[in-house]
């Protein structure tokens, strides 16, 4: 039997994300997927849900639903000020929705993007595999093609996923663990695996690439994050294109990088400096344009090492 959260007002650019559309990027389609893919994957396992289960990415906040049948929801990532009723909710936990309850998102305060889960994972037919929302390729999302939430929209769950009566007993109560909790207002260090034309850089740009500050310019979107900084400078004259994967940092000719997110292109032909760990994607994708990020070196290794520790603490 299936539920349903009915969208009174959507917000600027909320979409439905998996874990991404993967096989597909020699077809020139986009995987998509949470641009936090932390924030979106403690929101699932806040409540019990598998790995790629399909969740709301709200960006810059706005969202208003209604719940039509009783659930049990998560919301992690940015700082929205949620209220149940005009209630206010402690952000990064799971909480219960009556019938007819609604759930009211303000403007981000830290943070960009948050993540709404629902026990069971909401509903969508796949595209390619995936309900991942591309809007450019017009792939995915509650509607399979691509649209981002409109009001008046009704977003499908699976009401057997909870029942108010045995909630308490059945659905887990977890609570993320301290060193989870996120820091937005912060400054970010990035870690970036050096690319196939990190050599070709000259001295000076490599020497402040690392050791200076880079400011996020206003235009960046999941496509991709610009950079405002030091003019990086690489001796290679012309490139042959080729693939992309996330966070992929270019420099075009004017010397600013640009940080590749979840719906970049699938090929190229700047040269790279290096490619930001998965992680490090999901930590830049919570920058709010005027912030300052720092780039820091790391080996595949230990990029590796990261990843396995933390889809290791969502197995717990």
């Amino acid at each position: 039997m299936q539920g349903f959260l009915t969208v009174i007002k959507p917000g600027p650019l909320t979409t439905l994300q998996d874990a991404g559309r993967f096989g597909v990027r020699h077809l020139g389609i986009s995987q998509g997927g949470p641009a936090d893919l932390q924030a979106w994957g403690w929101a699932n396992w806040l409540l019990g849900n598998s790995w790629g289960s399909p969740a709301l990415e709200i960006t810059l906040g706005g969202l208003t639903l209604r719940a039509e049948q009783a659930c049990r929801v998560a919301l992690c990532g940015a700082d929205m000020q949620a209220r149940i009723n005009g209630q206010p909710l402690t952000n990064n936990h799971a909480f219960t929705l009556a019938a007819g309850d609604e759930l009211k998102l303000g403007m981000a305060k830290h943070g960009v993007r948050a993540y709404l889960a629902v026990a069971g994972g909401f509903i969508a037919k796949p595209i390619l595999g995936s309900v991942a929302c591309v809007m450019r390729d017009q792939l995915g999302g509650h509607q399979a093609d691509g649209s981002k939430l409109a009001a008046g929209d009704t977003l499908a769950f699976s009401s057997n996923a909870f029942s108010s009566s045995y909630a308490a007993d059945v659905m887990p109560q977890r609570q993320l663990p301290t060193d989870a909790l996120p820091h937005y207002q912060e400054e970010a260090t990035l870690m970036m695996i050096p690319g196939a034309q990190f050599r070709f850089f000259d001295d000076l740009s490599l020497l402040q690439a690392f050791t200076q500050p880079w400011r996020l310019d206003p235009r960046s979107d999941r496509m991709g994050i610009r950079l405002q900084g030091p003019m990086l400078h690489c001796n290679i004259e012309s490139l042959i294109s080729e693939g992309l994967t996330l966070g992929a940092v270019q420099v075009p000719p004017n010397g600013q990088p640009i940080i590749l997110l979840n719906d970049r292109q699938t090929i190229g032909g700047y040269p790279r400096l290096g490619t930001l760990t998965p992680l490090a994607c999901a930590r830049l994708a919570q920058c709010q344009p005027g912030q300052t990020v720092r780039l820091c070196i790391c080996t595949a290794k230990q990029a590796q090492a990261q990843y396995r520790k933390w889809r290791a603490a969502l197995e717990r």
